[in-house]
């Protein structure tokens, strides 16, 4: 009761509270392109009318997201387990891991959709979209351990696969459940991505797209706001888990050792030039391997090859080549601004978060529905409240480029042993 009542007294819950009030009044006055944002009272209403529509369509999707999460979390950490212990298979597949991280997967999707069937799509891109995080978190927190618990382990006689049990898995818990934290909501978002081009008949992404026609901004907000929950809920068990662990698996003091630097002269120049032209070549070759196994028509998917054709050979090469530069010239200045920005906002958020707690308790609930919230529900939205301008686009990218950063930025900080902390 005396934690209720101090909550109920705290300045977190006085600004949630005043956020609510404006974002019902500016809702109920249609402040905001004639309606685009309905007031949260309205949203609720909407849900509650619909609320015979959601069971089918939210367990469709937390399905395909529990089981994408689970398979794709499962490669991402078996992968860097792998990479740690064997730094030329991490070079070998840079290539492939960037190519799965970029890939955009609002092009992949209809891809998957067409060479795929059921729930394959939906596992499947819902897998992909998690997969980088956490092997990138997984290498990171495996590479960076504790140098003086390594060589106890090894005075006793303890191999490498010991030292990466006793001393590397357990430092890298942290990390790990960072990654865990970034990638849940891209699960949902994987799924409900393949569910938006889909065609099937259950979960949030076939709701949306049938209800973007019915000009109805409350529905569109209420099942946002339900993807976004879905999601938010998933990030939230992974920050508690994790809140709870960090105690238990960083060091005390600091560690003055520094980790192997790699030694790239030390290898034959043959097996350098090998690694790196199998590092380049093998996005191609699953590419490749990937459409002929599928048997993708030409029409839908093309070849490595018949993309060079494409943009180079072909009598009309040339115009390709001008349409990709000119939309290339429109992509790119708006992605490096919004990066930029994302990154020093992430900065100056997470140092904000050690400096000033009851601030960063306010802001957290707007940074994770702006996280959480798929981009697949939430374009639309933004699309009517900013128009189809550079604002909505430049808003998109610094939310997608600043959430990650800081729960990276902040998990790190965390991490600071005390006893650096209380240097002079």
């Amino acid at each position: 009761m005396a934690n209720r009542a101090g909550f109920l007294r705290s300045a977190t819950f006085r600004n949630l509270a005043i956020l609510i009030v404006v974002w019902e009044i500016v809702g109920r006055m249609n402040w905001i392109a004639g309606g685009a944002l309905p007031g949260l009272g309205e949203i609720l209403i909407r849900l509650w009318a619909d609320r015979g529509d959601y069971p089918g369509h939210i367990w469709a999707t937390v399905h395909a997201s529990v089981l994408g999460f689970v398979i794709g979390n499962f490669v991402a950490v078996s992968a860097g387990i792998l990479f740690v212990l064997f730094p030329t298979l991490l070079r070998l597949t840079r290539g492939f891991n960037i190519a799965v991280f970029a890939l955009p997967p609002i092009a992949i999707a209809p891809i998957l959709v067409l060479t795929l069937s059921g729930m394959a799509p939906r596992i499947t891109l819902a897998a992909l979209g998690v997969y980088f995080v956490t092997m990138s978190a997984t290498v990171v927190g495996l590479s960076q351990f504790d140098s003086r618990a390594a060589d106890v382990v090894r005075a006793y006689g303890g191999k490498d696969w010991m030292v990466m049990k006793l001393v590397r898995l357990r430092g890298a818990v942290p990390d790990i459940l960072s990654g865990l934290r970034i990638a849940a909501p891209n699960a949902v978002l994987g799924a409900i991505l393949a569910e938006f081009g889909g065609g099937g008949r259950w979960g949030l992404g076939t709701y949306l797209l049938g209800s973007l026609g019915r000009g109805d901004p409350a529905r569109l907000w209420g099942i946002g706001l339900v993807a976004t929950l879905i999601a938010g809920l998933s990030y939230l068990v992974f920050a508690i888990i994790s809140a709870r662990t960090l105690g238990s698996s960083r060091s005390v003091t600091l560690n003055t050792a520094l980790p192997d630097a790699e030694d790239g002269a030390a290898r034959p120049l043959a097996l350098r030039l090998a690694v790196i032209a199998g590092a380049a070549l093998l996005p191609f070759f699953l590419w490749w391997a990937f459409i002929k196994a599928t048997g993708v028509p030409d029409l839908i998917a093309k070849t490595p090859l018949g993309v060079l054709d494409y943009l180079f050979l072909s009598d009309t090469s040339h115009v390709a080549r001008a349409k990709l530069f000119a939309a290339l010239a429109q992509t790119l200045p708006i992605t490096a601004v919004g990066m930029v920005a994302g990154l020093g906002f992430a900065f100056l958020l997470a140092i904000s978060a050690r400096m000033f707690p009851g601030f960063i308790k306010t802001f957290m609930p707007i940074a994770l529905v702006t996280q959480t919230m798929p981009l697949v529900a939430l374009t639309p939205l933004l699309v009517l409240i900013l128009g189809r301008g550079t604002s909505v686009t430049l808003w998109i990218t610094i939310s997608v480029t600043f959430f990650p950063a800081f729960v990276l930025l902040v998990q790190g900080i965390q991490r600071v042993p005390q006893s650096v902390l209380d240097l002079p």
